[in-house]
C-alpha cells in the first residue's frame, strides 16, 4: 500500500511539473520557478536545437540572466565584484531585461541591444534564454514578440542545459549601456 501511495505522488509530482500554465501576461514574481513548455508566437527548442542555430550562426542569442546591482550601502573601502557570466559563445548579455515590468530605461537598453544582435531585422531568428527553470528568458521572449519580432526562439534549459550538453561557454560581459536597475 506505501508503494502504491509513493508511486501516485510521484506521479502527481511529475504531472505538475510539466503542466506548468502559460501565463496571459509576464510572470511577475517568483522567476526561479517551472517554466511552461511554450511561449505564445515563439518556438521553444531544446539544447540539440539549440546548438544547431548556433553552430549554423543563423540566430542571434541574448542571454538575459539578472546581474544584482552593486549595493548603495557598501562600506568604504569594500571591495566589489560583479559575478563573472559564463555563457553560449558570440552571446550578447542583457542582464535584467526579463524582469515582469522594466522601467521605460530598461526597456530602452533591451530594445537597443536587440536591434543590435539582430542588425535591426525583426525577422531574424533570435534565441533567449538563462537558466533552467528561469522566467526571465520567458519574459523577455514574450517582450520580443510582443515588439514584432517574428523569429522568437526561447530556450528554457539556458546555459545549464548547454553546458550538461557538454557544449561550449566563454566568459561574457554586460552589453554596454546597462541601466543601474533593472526591475520596473
Amino acid at each position: 500500500m506505501m508503494r502504491a501511495f509513493l508511486a501516485i505522488a510521484l506521479f502527481s509530482t511529475s504531472a505538475i511539473a510539466q503542466t506548468v500554465p502559460e501565463p496571459s501576461d509576464y510572470r511577475m514574481e517568483n522567476y526561479r520557478a517551472p517554466v511552461p513548455d511554450q511561449i505564445t508566437g515563439g518556438t521553444t527548442i531544446g539544447p540539440e536545437d539549440t546548438h544547431g542555430l548556433w553552430q549554423d550562426q543563423s540566430a542571434a542569442f541574448i542571454d538575459v540572466l539578472p546581474q544584482p546591482p552593486k549595493p548603495a550601502n557598501l562600506p568604504e573601502g569594500t571591495i566589489w565584484r560583479d559575478k563573472p557570466r559564463d555563457s553560449i559563445p558570440g552571446t550578447i548579455w542583457l542582464p535584467n531585461v526579463g524582469y515582469g515590468a522594466i522601467a521605460d530605461v530598461t526597456a530602452d537598453y533591451f530594445r537597443s541591444g536587440l536591434e543590435t544582435s539582430t542588425n535591426g531585422d525583426v525577422n531574424r531568428r533570435v534565441v533567449f534564454f538563462c537558466l533552467e527553470d528561469c522566467w526571465m528568458s520567458w519574459n523577455a521572449a514574450r517582450r520580443a514578440i510582443d515588439w514584432g519580432y517574428t523569429k522568437v526562439y526561447w530556450f528554457p534549459e539556458g546555459t545549464d542545459g548547454w553546458a550538461l550538453w557538454g557544449y561550449p561557454l566563454e566568459r561574457v560581459e554586460p552589453f554596454p549601456g546597462q541601466p543601474a536597475t533593472g526591475g520596473g
